[in-house]
Parts: structure tokens; C-alpha cells; sequence
């Protein structure tokens, strides 16, 4: 069933290859461990410049791992981290951080949800789409890096090097200020 979806929302090669084998979320608990101190045990973020991953989709993060593991992606800590981890770890982790339930709190009126976003990521923050991210709850800092990023080919999607490109700095903040807002629990599997 992952699989297909990836094929049918265009999902990465690279998501593909790290759902080739059911990940273990018990296993990937373990491995977690090391993720704690930026990404929480739950995903729930602890510094505001990492992301929260917890209720993120296996197949995202599996990608993004898989990204960092190649090199495709790059960042000075996460390169490293998943340079030693094998296929099976990623898959592991990912299913560890998927099973956590990511819920957003949305208090502003979903009409004024930024619209470029809102088909991918959600009105609320909460991705439509199992390759996108969540942006509910993360810092203004860490979403307009990102766009910033994509904008300057920093990190490569097609997609959001487009919408990026037509960014102004004083939109990505008004796009991080709206995600920024929203306010995120992350609940762990029973």
C-alpha cells in the first residue's frame, strides 16, 4: 500500500527504495535514541532549528534520510548521522517516528491558509500528501530556511524550487509565520 502511494503521488526513487522492506517502529525506537537531543524521542522538536518529524509519513522520512545518507541533501549533522545508518535502520526509524500521531491545533480560519502550500502540507499544517513534510508547529526560522533553500538550490525539488523562486523574503516569512503558529502535539503510539 505505501508503495503504490508513493507511485501515485510521484513519490522520490529514492522513498521507494527505503520502502522496499517494512520498517520495524519497535526496532526503530531503539535507533531513535540518537535522535533525541535536536528531534525528541516523540519528534517533537528541542531546538528550534530541527524540525519536527513525529507523525511525519514513513515515506517522507525515509526519503529525506535517504537523502542525507547519499548526499543528495545535505546538513552538517544529518549527513553524518545517516551515513551510518543502513537501509534497514531507516526504515526502522521512520517507522518508529511514523507511528507517533502528529495533531495541529488550528485557531485562525483555514480560508487564509496560504494556498501554494495548502494542497501539500494542509491548511492546518498537516501534509495531504505522504512525500510532503508537516509544517504545523515549526519555527519561523526553520520554514523560511528551508524556502530559502529551495529558492537558492540549496535543496533540490522541482516542485518547491518552483514556488520558492516566486517567493519574496517578506512572503516566506509571512508563509513561516503562519505554520509557525499553529500549535502541534505530537502523541505516541499506545
Amino acid at each position: 500500500m505505501k508503495r503504490i502511494m508513493a507511485l501515485a503521488f510521484g513519490g522520490l526513487t529514492l522513498a521507494g527504495a527505503a520502502l522496499a522492506q517494512e520498517g520495524d517502529p519497535e526496532t526503530g525506537s531503539k535507533i531513535a535514541n540518537m535522535c533525541r537531543t535536536c528531534h525528541g524521542m516523540n519528534g517533537y522538536a528541542q531546538i528550534p532549528i530541527a524540525p519536527h518529524i513525529g507523525g511525519e509519513s514513513e515515506i517522507y522520512l525515509a526519503a529525506q534520510l535517504l537523502a542525507f545518507k547519499s548526499g543528495a541533501r545535505a546538513h552538517e549533522m544529518m549527513t553524518v548521522v545517516a551515513a551510518g545508518l543502513s537501509d534497514t535502520q531507516i526504515a526502522d526509524v521512520a517507522a518508529w517516528y511514523a507511528a507517533q500521531t502528529a495533531v495541529a491545533n488550528l485557531t485562525a480560519d483555514p480560508e487564509l491558509a496560504p494556498m501554494a502550500c495548502a494542497g501539500c502540507h494542509g491548511a492546518d499544517g498537516i501534509a495531504a500528501i505522504p512525500d510532503a513534510p508537516n509544517l504545523a508547529g515549526e519555527t519561523n526560522i526553520y520554514i523560511e530556511t528551508q524556502l530559502k533553500a529551495f529558492r537558492d538550490g540549496k535543496r533540490e525539488s522541482e516542485m518547491m524550487a518552483g514556488i520558492a523562486a516566486e517567493l519574496t523574503n517578506e512572503e516566506m516569512r509571512e508563509l513561516a509565520n503562519w505554520f509557525a503558529a499553529i500549535e502541534l502535539e505530537i502523541i505516541p503510539p499506545e
